[in-house]
């Protein structure tokens, strides 16, 4: 599917509109292991139901967790840490978070299972995690190649009780330890070693508080003990989403507000939308809140000054190279912009008509259909790929924009 964007800068209104977005998909993800690994049945709400956090779900029942949508809500009985079922096969997708906690979560069951993926996420890193679980006492069997997806993980009934992580390409090895410690039935410390943003790791251990357990902090490492209990859950509408419509409020001079939207929410990304609020250009590392350099990138062509993006060379091993994807889909649309290892300047131009490729990115396709919204002539190509996150996107975004226009 191609999505022709309607451009509606110059026939905005000022009215103050609301529109509502997926639950958090990373508070989702969490929420469905904490509670796959409490004691008892867990009902969580507002989950986001995507590619993701679907694919999510179906390993956990592949795993012998029970799990069933019940009107909007999600519940979950969990197995108190301990997996009755030997051996299983499970697809991680292309559902990222999935791929990293739950291998992290098999590691320490008395068991073999299978992990198979999708091709995309036989690129994706991962062997920083298998490092620690190897060292953990876990055991790999890699079908195809070494230190990467796809894999049979033999867990161990005797982890240690220390490792190291290294969270240098992505936090989310260290969360995935943090969440699946617990299993060891011992206190157990985890010491992350390289740099990364920490936003997704608070956001994990606020979450593994609501569940009952802590972890303490030790010369900036953690110690995790204890069990997670059951429970009523809320889950917070998803900022990652919301970014682009406060970012549609900076290019189009637009009043709209996502519902439900927190003013403190744990979610990482709300940095960026406080820094929408004065920031016309300029420098910025985005280490943080990486998930909206594409957000930044697609509107940085209407703001005053130049804008350098750094600290994100991460994102180029993500869904796709997504610093590449940026300067290849900027060019086309005849905007100057350099390119360098760890991000990207963007220079105030008019862009022109242009086909974005979005790679199988569903952040490309959201991201770039801002800048279709004050240029002629953008056109999102296979944007349905926005079905990995946000699978009503761009339905959404015609309603809105009708509502827009229509206010005028």
């Amino acid at each position: 599917m191609n999505y022709s964007v309607p451009c509606i800068y110059g026939k905005t209104g000022n009215g103050k509109i609301s529109v509502a977005v997926p639950g958090s998909k990373s508070i989702t993800a969490r929420a469905f292991l904490l509670a796959a690994l409490a004691q008892g049945e867990s009902v969580l709400y507002g989950a986001q139901f995507s590619d993701d956090c679907a694919v999510f779900l179906n390993c956990l029942k592949n795993l012998g967790i029970g799990c069933r949508i019940d009107g909007d809500a999600v519940k979950i009985v969990g197995c108190g840490g301990v997996l009755n079922k030997k051996y299983a096969e499970i697809d991680v997708g292309s559902a990222g978070t999935a791929a990293r906690f739950l291998p992290a979560f098999l590691a320490f069951q008395d068991g073999e299972y299978k992990i198979t993926c999708s091709n995309q996420m036989k690129s994706r890193p991962v062997a920083p995690l298998i490092q620690t679980l190897k060292s953990l006492g876990a055991r790999f069997t890699f079908t195809e190649n070494e230190n990467s997806f796809p894999f049979i993980i033999k867990g161990t009934k005797s982890p240690s009780d220390r490792v190291e992580v290294d969270v240098t390409q992505s936090s989310q090895f260290l969360s995935a330890m943090l969440i699946s410690a617990v299993c060891a039935r011992k206190p157990f410390k985890i010491k992350p070693v390289g740099a990364h943003g920490r936003g997704y790791v608070d956001m994990t251990l606020d979450m593994m508080r609501s569940f009952g357990v802590n972890a303490e902090t030790f010369d900036g490492g953690y110690s995790v003990y204890g069990n997670y209990c059951a429970k009523k859950y809320d889950i917070e509408p998803d900022v990652s989403a919301a970014c682009y419509f406060y970012a549609m409020n900076k290019i189009l001079g637009t009043d709209i507000s996502v519902r439900g939207l927190m003013r403190h929410s744990m979610q990482g990304d709300a940095k960026f939308i406080k820094l929408l609020e004065n920031f016309n250009g300029g420098e910025i590392d985005m280490s943080g809140f990486s998930d909206q350099t594409l957000t930044l990138a697609a509107i940085a062509p209407y703001l005053e000054k130049p804008t350098k993006i750094c600290g994100v060379a991460h994102i180029r091993r993500q869904e796709c190279d997504r610093i590449r994807a940026i300067c290849e889909n900027l060019a086309a649309m005849g905007v100057r912009c350099d390119e360098f290892c760890d991000g990207v300047t963007i220079y105030p131009s008019a862009p022109r008509p242009a086909k974005i490729n979005t790679f199988g990115d569903h952040r490309v396709a959201m991201s770039f259909a801002l800048t279709g919204l004050r240029s002629e002539g953008i056109v999102i190509e296979n944007a349905q790929v926005c079905s990995k996150t946000f699978a009503g996107y761009f339905e959404v975004l015609d309603e809105l924009c009708k509502k827009i226009v229509k206010t005028r």
